[in-house]
């Protein structure tokens, strides 16, 4: 058992496992913070928060935002095939027209597998959602304009113990999302992508 940042004992595993979380590097547009983790998932949790450049401290950033949970259970639960698993999500704001493409939540998913492989994190069971909200304002919102949102919700179960590569993948997809193109070194904004909260 070892001692986290936090004071309670953790087995040791798990420590070594925070260690590699808090060893990634994010893009330098995603703002990343250590979150309290969920409880009830697994006896043992840490998870991160992301913003793709947020314009105050607690709110999620109008560009993307998501969360990353590293799980942990010994007992190694048959539905996870070993002792940690991932949970995730992003989301980020579509321009309506790219929200109304039928083949966006596929793409979607796709950054998702790309940028685990590109980060070299070995995964396995894979499994979760792509949806796309497609919104309009009535009565008092009638001023609204139209907007989309797509989102992700996956989980997979680390097939190493290169957390930070997990870490840097989920980060990828969210700036993505938020219409960052895929290298870190090209910085500009994708405007097609981009939808307005007004």
């Amino acid at each position: 058992m070892a001692e986290s940042a936090s004071g309670p004992l953790v087995p040791a595993a798990f420590g070594r496992a925070i260690e590699s979380v808090r060893r990634a590097t994010a893009r330098p547009e995603l703002e990343l913070a250590e979150i309290t983790a969920p409880t009830g998932l697994a006896p043992h949790a840490i998870a991160l928060a992301g913003d793709v450049r947020p314009t105050r401290h607690g709110l999620d950033s109008v560009l993307g935002t998501g969360r990353f949970v590293l799980l942990y259970d010994a007992e190694e639960p048959e539905a996870w095939g070993g002792a940690f698993r991932i949970v995730c999500f992003a989301q980020a704001p579509l321009e309506t027209d790219i929200g109304l493409d039928p083949f966006v939540a596929e793409v979607a998913w796709s950054w998702l597998i790309d940028a685990l492989e590109l980060r070299g994190a070995g995964y396995r069971a894979a499994s979760g959602t792509a949806t796309k909200v497609l919104s309009s304002g009535f009565g008092e919102l009638a001023g609204q304009s139209d907007g989309a949102q797509l989102e992700i919700r996956a989980s997979w179960t680390p097939s190493d113990e290169q957390f930070a590569h997990h870490v840097e993948g989920w980060s990828d997809l969210v700036c993505q999302l938020a219409g960052l193109p895929p290298t870190a070194d090209a910085v500009s904004l994708l405007p097609e992508l981009r939808g307005s909260r007004d």
